[in-house]
């Protein structure tokens, strides 16, 4: 599938019609519209909602240890347990799911390449069912957090250069014309990108129906703002979603050895005191 360095992290909308019951297979669908999977989702999919079960609502924070245990035990999936994510939005808050499932060490969880758009482009089957899964004991390690990017590792990036910072989001947001997509609540107080980063708007990686480009086409993507690989990437966004999608380009589709997420992203560097920002179009990659 597309010559990925990791071709096994996707699987395509024919295979989750073959192996949507399959006992030993976890179908999971997370939407940016979280009101999407009772209107009709692949059958026997269970939801999870981005904004309530996938972060800690009490802090602004992926799951803690404690949480992400019991959402993969009530869910029934247990650590041999196959899950395949996809969602709304090619795959924004799938990828985001699949993130945190990998910061906590889940050793087979996949995305469905397309995600909930070429599944209904296809006709394929819908079901407004919500399954019961049987509960599971599941039991993780201590997290990853080099998959994580936190503020100082962003500012060190910044200021000295040890990481390759990619800005994710729109044009429009890279270059302060706009704070946020329109009709998304969480901004900023200030417009831009951090200083030093490239604009690699994340749906650039994506054809028209969703899936992912190809491995060449990805390569010179990236290759074309400077990023091959060569150094440690950080990929942000406005709150991790969107980065979390690149990310997942970056490290298994082309195979880059150090890629992190900075979910703090922008809602966090645009409301910081003290730290600069730059605007408008960025100079040529190299100069």
């Amino acid at each position: 599938m597309g010559n990925y360095v990791r071709p096994e992290v996707l699987v395509d909308t024919a295979w989750v019609a073959e192996h949507h019951r399959d006992p030993k297979v976890c179908i999971v669908e997370v939407d940016v519209d979280t009101a999407a999977y009772n209107e009709g989702h692949v059958p026997n999919a269970i939801g999870w909602a981005w904004n309530t079960q996938l972060c800690d609502t009490v802090r602004r924070d992926i799951l803690p240890k404690a949480q992400f245990e019991e959402l993969m035990s009530e869910s029934g999936i247990a650590p041999d347990t196959t899950v395949v994510i996809y969602g709304d939005n090619n795959n924004w808050f799938a990828a985001w799911a699949l993130w945190q499932m990998k910061i906590y060490g889940h050793k087979d969880v996949r995305l469905m390449n397309g995600g909930r758009k070429k599944w209904l482009a296809e006709g394929r089957e819908l079901s407004t069912e919500s399954p019961v899964r049987k509960k599971v004991t599941y039991k993780t390690a201590a997290p990853d957090l080099s998959l994580r990017a936190f503020l100082p590792a962003a500012q060190s990036a910044s200021k000295d250069r040890t990481a390759a910072l990619v800005d994710v989001r729109s044009p429009q947001e890279f270059t302060g014309e706009i704070l946020a997509p329109p009709g998304l609540p969480e901004t900023c107080q200030r417009g831009g990108h951090i200083p030093g980063a490239r604009s690699i708007p994340w749906g650039k990686a994506c054809n028209d129906d969703g899936t992912f480009k190809s491995y060449d086409e990805l390569t010179r993507l990236y290759a074309a703002e400077g990023i091959d690989g060569s150094k440690p990437v950080i990929a942000y966004c406005r709150i991790g979603e969107r980065s979390s999608h690149s990310w997942f380009v970056l490290k298994y589709l082309l195979g880059f050895d150090k890629v992190a997420n900075y979910d703090g992203s922008w809602t966090e560097w645009g409301n910081l005191v003290g730290v600069p920002v730059e605007r408008g179009v960025p100079a040529a990659a190299g100069a």
